[in-house]
């Protein structure tokens, strides 16, 4: 089930273009067992991993426990995960559905709340609810603070630089469990053929079940000293563009 990622890795390393790979994950809001087990395969694993914290949701208790978490960004997740979207479309927090100063106005509230709560581990990097976010809102990110923006796919052109995940682990359509691991490793796999661009691993602490936890497991182990390639921390990806 990893013959694909195996090869490409080798690849990699015999060419001498180690391929980035970075870890984004999403609605961070408290101290849970969950964190506490990614952060304990991130941390033994020496992997860096952005998590995307709520900000409406969150307080000091995240700080005191990120504190002493090792390799561990923090970017702003929205404000609050409210879908303001009708029924009929995919929802959205962040979308045309309110004024575009009301939604800068959240925005620039859960930038200064993070920052200040997290200090030394902040990254001026937004990333949108349900990865959807309206171009004029897009448009007004810089003169908040925002250095560069985060969703899910194919990088596109926008008003600050975009660093994407393109691997989700979760199947979000069907089961709403763990996607196999041949699957993903052939993703990202077929990611590193692509292109040079770094590749984004999208995960979600609170609802991962026993496959999720066990392919990031297995991923670590064959990527984390592997010459085809190496983690890198988003604020990394950032200073070097």
């Amino acid at each position: 089930m990893t013959e694909s990622l195996i090869r490409a890795l080798d690849l990699r390393a015999a060419n001498g273009t180690p391929a980035q790979l970075w870890l984004r994950d999403d609605d961070a809001i408290a101290p849970s067992a969950e964190l506490d087990h990614l952060l304990s395969l991130t941390e033994a694993a020496n992997i860096p991993v952005t998590l995307a914290v709520i900000p409406a949701h969150s307080g000091p208790a995240l700080a005191n426990r990120l504190n002493t978490a090792q390799g561990v960004c923090v970017a702003v997740h929205g404000w609050s995960h409210t879908n303001h979207a009708p029924g009929s479309e995919k929802k959205q927090e962040l979308g045309p559905h309110r004024p575009t100063q009301q939604v800068l106005g959240d925005l620039a509230r859960g930038f200064s709340h993070l920052a200040q709560l997290h200090p030394q581990q902040f990254a001026p990097v937004l990333v949108p609810p349900w990865n959807r976010i309206a171009p004029p809102v897009v448009a007004g990110l810089p003169a908040l603070g925002f250095k560069a923006l985060s969703v899910y796919g194919p990088e596109a052109t926008a008003a600050l630089p975009l660093y994407n995940t393109h691997v989700d682990v979760i199947d979000w359509r069907g089961s709403r469990s763990g996607r196999l691991d041949a699957v993903l490793m052939d993703e990202i796999a077929q990611a590193m053929a692509r292109s040079d661009a770094p590749i984004g691993l999208l995960t979600h602490h609170l609802v991962h079940d026993a496959q999720v936890w066990g392919f990031l497991e297995r991923l670590f182990a064959l990527t984390a000293n592997h010459p085809g390639c190496r983690w890198v921390g988003l604020p990394q990806l950032i200073a070097s563009p």
